[in-house]
């Protein structure tokens, strides 16, 4: 179970931004096991379960990221991260197109959402091919989401227009891929176990895009299939 992080796990992210070598690494690596590691572990643990309640026919799971960087992409940075997320996803092989719930902790910001790390070009063409034959489906989910102050649409958007929708749906409509994330400056909630909770009553909102793009992914990929008989 959670129990919120600790100051701790604030100064070693800061140690890591500025001291990234081996090293202090080692030398501070009990502190970023017990102070860093093992919270987000429990966090993840706790949404992943509270998402699966929510979401029981999705054969989700829980990954945790590494703080260590691949050495061979590492581009002049050192070894290091200084942030740690863990996603609640299936278990697919493309699992970066599909619709992800996410969760990370940096030095200076935390942030938790919805959304693809890398949506493929044929899942948003099909995404556009759906709004422009089906809008007020997803209008629907639109005017909810408006309604709340959590969340905010991001993603890169292509400049020129990809074809005629209406005012609501151009924003979600233009773009190159999806993410639907709150963002914070490190505040006192990080240091209290009800963190878990508020994550996840605000992921409920998130609950019906969720279930759009998977059933998305799921047509697309069906279509594919079918192409290959």
């Amino acid at each position: 179970m959670f129990q919120g992080y600790t100051q701790e796990t604030v100064d070693f992210m800061w140690g890591i931004r500025f001291n990234n070598e081996r090293g202090w690494f080692l030398e501070h690596k009990q502190q970023y096991q017990t102070q860093l590691l093992e919270p987000t572990r429990a966090l993840g643990e706790q949404v992943y379960e509270g998402v699966q309640a929510m979401l029981p026919r999705e054969p989700l799971m829980l990954k945790t990221s590494r703080i260590y960087r691949d050495a061979r992409r590492l581009f002049g940075r050192g070894p290091y991260k200084d942030h740690l997320w863990f996603c609640v996803r299936t278990g697919d092989k493309d699992w970066t197109g599909r619709p992800t719930f996410y969760f990370e902790i940096a030095p200076d910001y935390y942030s938790y959402g919805m959304g693809f790390w890398q949506a493929p070009a044929e899942l948003m063409e099909a995404f556009r091919r759906d709004l422009q034959a089906h809008p007020a489906k997803f209008e629907k989910l639109v005017r909810g989401f408006e309604k709340q102050d959590i969340f905010t649409l991001n993603g890169d958007s292509y400049a020129r227009s990809k074809g005629e929708i209406s005012d609501r749906l151009r924003p979600w409509f233009q773009k190159k891929s999806i993410t639907l994330s709150h963002e914070l400056p490190l505040d006192e909630k990080i240091f209290h176990p009800e963190l878990a909770e508020e994550i996840l009553e605000n992921f409920k909102m998130l609950v019906p895009f969720y279930k759009y793009f998977a059933g998305l992914c799921a047509s697309v990929t069906h279509g594919q299939q079918r192409e290959e008989i």
